[in-house]
């Protein structure tokens, strides 16, 4: 009986994540419009009122909270996989990183759980290193869950929201990037090692500005907790794809897991299957405030290479075949 108590509170404790991911913007943004035409509006009125003194917050380092970062339900959805973080090499609190993550997956699931919260002891392990996680930037205009997102250490995915931690920050601070972004997402497949990375030269652009190191981080795992459904090309399906991740930044895509309960009918929930995430080892950088193209594609030649490495490495006491190749594309 306890065993069977046990595994709801981890299955719940997932599925609580992916509503909040799914439907808590829309949600707050629906209920405080709402109130607006109710005999509560002074809520909302005091609410955006603030909302608009505090707009800038989220790219100027947000308001980090270790409690919410350190909350029990993290635990609980670190075991329901369970996630693991392995470190390669230690990272130096005098130096400033931008770390890859790859596989993106439906909801980079690890690279949360790791980087966004204390359950796998990512303190413990870089202590004087504070991790960053960057996301849509869009998100960020959502009330609410915009605080939300920020209490945990996660920050827009943009320029100046990068640039301001690297910068204005002091040294010791991590930003993490799940560099495949959308067009990765909808590659996920279980059983599948592909990352879209030949043409993402951003992020190293952005560490040669600011002189941070260059970190690869694969997630291994990561494409298996959900199954994908592929829509063939030229279908409906495939075009709203591709029109939302052209002009949104996103692209939705179809996936089913399973139920919250475990009774085997498919869900909304993640399969509960390992996840690892691998911390490679820093490739230094110098900074260069206005880097070449020469400059940009030498190290991202560097970090593929980096990346590559990690994999092989790892990937047979990950759980992989010593067969399996990495795709780039």
């Amino acid at each position: 009986m306890e065993d069977s108590v046990r595994k709801h509170i981890l299955a719940i404790s997932v599925f609580q994540w992916v509503l909040t991911f799914l439907l808590m913007g829309i949600c707050f943004t629906i209920i405080i419009i709402y109130l607006l035409f109710t005999s509560l509006w002074v809520i909302p009125v005091v609410y955006f009122t603030w909302f608009y003194f505090d707009w800038d917050t989220p790219c100027r380092g947000g308001r980090r909270s270790e409690w919410v970062r350190r909350w029990t339900v993290w635990k609980h959805f670190r075991d329901y996989f369970p996630i693991k973080l392995i470190s390669s090499s230690p990272l130096s609190p005098d130096r400033n990183y931008v770390l890859g993550c790859h596989p993106h997956g439906i909801l980079a699931t690890s690279s949360f759980c790791n980087f966004a919260t204390e359950a796998t002891g990512f303190s413990e392990r870089y202590p004087g290193v504070r991790p960053w996680l960057a996301v849509l930037a869009g998100i960020f205009k959502m009330p609410i869950y915009r605080d939300y997102l920020m209490s945990a250490g996660i920050a827009p995915v943009s320029k100046d929201s990068l640039k301001y931690i690297l910068t204005c920050c002091g040294t010791g601070n991590a930003v993490f990037i799940v560099v495949g972004g959308a067009a990765e997402s909808l590659k996920s497949t279980p059983g599948q090692h592909v990352v879209t990375l030949s043409g993402r030269k951003g992020f190293v652009r952005l560490a040669l500005e600011n002189g941070a190191d260059l970190v690869p981080v694969y997630c291994f795992g990561e494409n298996d907790i959900y199954e994908q459904v592929q829509f063939s090309e030229g279908s409906l399906g495939w075009k709203l794809q591709l029109l939302f991740q052209k002009h949104v930044g996103f692209a939705p895509c179809l996936f089913k897991g399973t139920g919250v309960f475990g009774d085997g009918s498919w869900g909304l929930n993640p399969f509960p299957r390992p996840l690892t995430s691998v911390v490679g080892k820093p490739i230094r950088l110098p900074r260069s405030p206005v880097p070449s193209e020469e400059e940009v594609t030498y190290y991202h030649k560097l970090y593929i290479e980096g990346l590559k490495q990690l994999f092989d490495e790892y990937k047979v006491s990950c759980g992989l075949s010593a067969n399996d190749i990495l795709q780039i594309i």
